[in-house]
């Protein structure tokens, strides 16, 4: 179980507040400008939204990529977007925790934005520490003395010690916003406490991921079944002996998988019951779909999609189960040839009484491409610490938040 302290805790009118939101959205790598302004628009409508409509005076802190790569950028035009999207005036201002910083949070008005400039300008963001550690840096000393609270909000960045995320949980009474909240909640509810029948959909090409995630399922009976589809299932069938062709075991070899499948046949060997695999496949055979029973494998053409009595399979499962956690597409669901067992399990988990938490950039586009979106029950914006979380681990965010509390206070260090 998580404990930590939400916006319900805390009166924040005319309250400085610091709020680290995760804005870092696809870029054009040439115009550099923002094409998805999904992660935006979500911390937009619930935290951001509910602080200015509270009276908070609001100063935003994120990143944009990473200093060197295609997707870094300054925060200007999420800014602006931001703006457009409350409908309400928000200020940007190009400086992290200099004057200018300073000078534009001390100018700040109840009910008001500031987006400060992108925390990976910075090169101090990304070194590793402590809460306390990273509290002595220049960007926490600089600010903190300026605030009343600390929200955090980005659970996507929540695997990572950043100063930006860990280090003003030392120093200031510290919150969960309302998307990290949210995003705990879903979590506590898939593992710590799951309705059973419990079911876990996983497709997709992260072996290494999903390897991960199946061992801490299935090893501290959090799923019921798990249904496998895409690379994972491929790797799944070669370790229980399946014969899939030279073309599929070359593309596994040169993609450094093959190494997976001594835990992957571990967990054959201890859950056969659970581990429900393709009883038949989806070839690509000169851009057709050719359907044949895993039976009649090996094949010289790759699977692109599981096949039609696999998808029956799945559906039979899915529509008994009372949780759902899908993440990755089941086929290559980019071509319309083999988006068939993708769609139809995607609208089963949809359209099922389940509880229902998908995660994963091509879950997430599957999900929107079927405009599936407002059936699912909830949509995690994470990446990277979805994925941990879902392996067990525990993330440096969410343990700042957990033993932050609302009476530490600030002390400066003497210059």
């Amino acid at each position: 179980m998580v404990y930590f302290k939400t916006l319900d805790d805390f009166n924040v009118k005319n309250k400085t507040v610091i709020v680290r939101v995760d804005f870092n959205s696809e870029v054009d790598p040439q115009t550099k400008q923002v094409t998805n302004d999904m992660r935006i628009r979500a911390h937009a409508l619930s935290t951001l939204k509910e602080l200015a409509e509270k009276g908070a005076k609001t100063v935003v802190l994120s990143h944009q990529g990473r200093k060197g790569e295609p997707d870094y950028t300054n925060l200007e035009q999420h800014a602006e977007i931001l703006q457009q999207i409350l409908k309400c005036p928000v200020e940007y201002v190009d400086d992290l925790f200099g004057e200018k910083a300073k000078n534009a949070i001390a100018q700040l008005q109840g009910g008001e934005i500031l987006v400060l400039e992108n925390v990976r300008s910075w090169s101090g963001e990304t070194k590793k520490g402590t809460p306390a550690q990273q509290s002595e840096t220049e960007l926490v000393q600089n600010l903190a003395p300026l605030a009343d609270l600390f929200v955090s909000d980005a659970f996507s960045v929540a695997h990572r010690d950043n100063v930006s995320m860990i280090g003003f949980t030392a120093v200031l009474p510290s919150a969960a916003g309302r998307i990290m909240e949210c995003e705990l909640k879903q979590l506590n509810k898939v593992l710590e406490n799951p309705c059973h029948p419990c079911v876990y959909v996983m497709g997709g090409a992260k072996a290494d991921d999903s390897l991960e995630i199946s061992k801490y399922i299935l090893n501290n009976n959090v799923a019921d079944n798990l249904l496998l589809g895409g690379i994972i299932s491929q790797l799944f069938m070669a370790a229980k002996g399946i014969q899939l062709g030279k073309g599929t075991m070359d593309y596994l070899e040169k993609k450094e998988l093959l190494n997976l499948i001594p835990g992957i046949h571990e967990l054959l060997v201890n859950y056969p019951d659970k581990i429900v695999l393709p009883i038949d496949v989806a070839l690509n055979i000169d851009g057709k779909r050719v359907e044949i029973p895993v039976s009649q494998l090996p094949s010289e053409h790759p699977i692109f999609d599981i096949g039609t009595k696999t998808v029956e399979k799945y559906v039979d499962i899915i529509s008994n189960a009372q949780s759902i956690v899908v993440s990755g597409p089941l086929g290559v669901y980019e071509d319309s040839a083999f988006c068939y067992g993708t769609k139809t399990i995607f609208e089963t988990i949809a359209n099922s009484n389940a509880s229902s938490l998908a995660g994963g950039g091509n879950t997430i586009a599957a999900i929107d491409q079927y405009r599936l979106t407002d059936k699912i029950s909830y949509i995690s914006t994470a990446g990277g610490a979805l994925v941990e979380a879902l392996m067990g681990k525990r993330l440096p965010g969410v343990i700042a938040l957990e033993t932050a509390t609302e009476t530490k206070k600030f002390y400066a260090i003497p210059a």
